[in-house]
C-alpha cells in the first residue's frame, strides 16, 4: 500500500532506511561521495581513461582497473566521512555523449558489486536515467536510485524504485533554462514528481528531493536557488544539494574546475543553513569538515566542554 504524506509536514522528516543505514534527517548533514565510472566527467574525476571502455580496463601492465580504482576511492571517501557512495556510468555534463545501455551497465555493475563486497556497511546509490541499468545495479547491491530526470515524463525509474522498495532521489531538470517564475516553478515541478512517485508506490519516507543545481538552469537561476534554498523545505522531504565543482561556480569566480573547492564549500555551508540534509560532493574530507562546523552552528550538534578553558 502506498504511504501518503501527513496532513501537515513535520519540521523534520522521519528517518529513512537506505540499505544498511538509517538516516535520521535533521540530526546532522550527510555526505554523498561521487564515483564517476566515466572517461568524460565534467570535473575530471572519471575513473576511465579517455576513449577506454570497461572491457578495456587495466590496459597498462600492472595498472589498476576502474573497479580497483573505484574500490580504493570508495574506501578513502568512507574513511574521510562519506555516508553514501553515488556511482554513475554516464556523464551528465553539457554536451556529453550518450552511452549505450550495455556499456553503461558494464561500467557500473562490477563497481557496485565490488563496493558492496568491500564496504558492506556503506549505502550505495546508482546515478542513471536507464531503468535497465538501475535494475542491474540494484541486483549488484545498490540501495538507492538517483534519478536525474525525476521531473521528466518517463515514470520507469519511480516504478522500479517502488517495485524494489528502495529510496528514490527525485532531481529537478529541464531541457531549457526557461522560467516565468523560477523558484515557484521548480517547487511545483518537484511537487508533481513527488505525487507521481507516491501514486506509483514509492513510500513517502523513501523520497529525497534534489533541486538540480546546474541542471536546466542558468547561472543566475543557480544563485537564486542557493539564495532561497530554505523554500524547498515546504516539500516536506530531505533535500540533497549537488553543487560540487559546478560550472556556475567557475563562471562567478572565473576558475577552472580543479580550483572550485572553496566555492563548493561555500555552497555546502549555505545549503546547510538553508536546510540541506545531504550534500553530493567530489572532495569528501573538506566538505565533511565544512558540514560539521555548519551543523555545529545551524543544528547545534556540538556543545563546549563546561570544564574546558577559553578557545
Amino acid at each position: 500500500m502506498t504511504d501518503s504524506p501527513p496532513p501537515s509536514h513535520p519540521t523534520r522528516p522521519a528517518p529513512s532506511r537506505i540499505g544498511p543505514t538509517t538516516f535520521a534527517w535533521g540530526e546532522r548533514t550527510f555526505v554523498m561521495g561521487i564515483l564517476n565510472v566515466t572517461p568524460d566527467s565534467f570535473s575530471g574525476d572519471g575513473l576511465l581513461a579517455d576513449g577506454e571502455t570497461e572491457g578495456e580496463r587495466g590496459g597498462g601492465a600492472g595498472a589498476p582497473s576502474p573497479v580497483e580504482l573505484a574500490v580504493a576511492t570508495g574506501r578513502r571517501m568512507v574513511a574521510e566521512g562519506a555516508d553514501i557512495l553515488d556511482v554513475g556510468g554516464e556523464s551528465t555534463r553539457p554536451g556529453h555523449e550518450a552511452v549505450p545501455l550495455e556499456e553503461e551497465r558494464s561500467r557500473v555493475v562490477p563497481v557496485i558489486a565490488a563496493l558492496r563486497a568491500a564496504l558492506p556497511e556503506t549505502p550505495l546509490s546508482i546515478d542513471t536515467t536507464k531503468p535497465a541499468v538501475a535494475e542491474a545495479a540494484l541486483a549488484a547491491g545498490a540501495d538507492l536510485v538517483n534519478d536525474v530526470w525525476g521531473v521528466g515524463d518517463d515514470d520507469s525509474l519511480p516504478r522500479l524504485a517502488a517495485d524494489h522498495g528502495v529510496p528514490l532521489v527525485v532531481m529537478h531538470n529541464r531541457t531549457e533554462a526557461r522560467y516565468t517564475t523560477f523558484l515557484p516553478e521548480l517547487i511545483a515541478d518537484l511537487q508533481r514528481a513527488i505525487e507521481r512517485a507516491l501514486t506509483l508506490g514509492v513510500r513517502w519516507d523513501d523520497l529525497i528531493v534534489d533541486p538540480g543545481f546546474g541542471f536546466g538552469k542558468s547561472p543566475a537561476h543557480n544563485l537564486e536557488l542557493m539564495r532561497d534554498f530554505s523554500a524547498l523545505t515546504m516539500l516536506g522531504r530531505p533535500i540533497l544539494l549537488g553543487a560540487s565543482r559546478k560550472s556556475t561556480l567557475g563562471r562567478v569566480l572565473d576558475l577552472p574546475v580543479e580550483e572550485r573547492l572553496e566555492a563548493t564549500l561555500a555552497t555546502t555551508a549555505l545549503g546547510i543553513a538553508g536546510g540541506a540534509d545531504l550534500v553530493r560532493v567530489h572532495d569528501v574530507q573538506a566538505n565533511v569538515r565544512a558540514a560539521r562546523i555548519s551543523d555545529a552552528i545551524v543544528r547545534r550538534t556540538w556543545q563546549p566542554d563546561p570544564e574546558g578553558g577559553p578557545t
